[in-house]
């Protein structure tokens, strides 16, 4: 088993690294965990609370939670993933079972801010793009897919999400073995990593 942790800022591009890196791989031999399911369970919180949360600092993210449930794949063993939801600012109560796989990715901002996760990434990437590039893209997809309005993603960028990405999150970038720029499709940084991939799936096999 392979297990490969993406990591890098809002709205840097990682979903569509991730993409790219399984598009080449047959299905049946790779699973995508996201840290998004991980964000700690706050049904104890009113919403008017949730909505408070800092979700973009590191002490929101389940991280024991998800060290056990990696742990469970290294053993052959299946897990149930939590589902989350944006709009909620809360996991929904159902889950989704993960089954091991070859390849496992993880991906998410803060995955590489835990000493014990990144103990489990056999090749840890870090996606970096533009500050004015990621903030398009942050706007463009919480007004369209989470139901935010523009004010509300601009007060959270500048109070929030900007700061956390410069505490926490580029820092990371010194646990990265790959920096991927992505302000433009970068196609031999992802063949890079598919090779890597292949070769090690190879090994595992013979």
């Amino acid at each position: 088993m392979l297990i490969i942790g993406i990591a890098g800022g809002t709205g840097s591009g990682k979903t569509t690294v991730v993409g790219q890196i399984v598009a080449e791989l047959p299905q049946d031999e790779v699973c995508i965990i996201s840290q998004d399911s991980y964000y700690k369970d706050t049904s104890h919180l009113s919403y008017a609370e949730r909505v408070k949360i800092n979700f973009d600092h590191p002490n929101s993210i389940d991280f024991d939670l998800l060290c056990s449930h990696l742990e469970l794949l290294r053993k052959g063993e299946s897990f149930e993933q939590p589902v989350y939801s944006f709009v909620e600012h809360n996991r929904t109560g159902e889950t989704v079972t993960t089954y091991p796989r070859k390849v496992v990715i993880v991906e998410g901002i803060l995955i590489l801010t835990h000493p014990e996760i990144r103990q489990h990434f056999d090749i840890k990437i870090f996606v970096h793009a533009d500050s004015d590039e990621r903030l398009i893209r942050r706007l463009k997809r919480d007004i369209a897919e989470r139901g935010r309005d523009l004010e509300e993603v601009l007060n959270r960028y500048q109070s929030t999400l900007k700061p956390m990405h410069q505490q926490f999150i580029e820092p990371t970038k010194e646990f990265a073995d790959i920096i991927i720029p992505t302000n433009r499709y970068n196609t031999v940084a992802v063949n890079v990593i598919r090779s890597i991939i292949n070769q090690k799936i190879a090994k595992t096999e013979s």
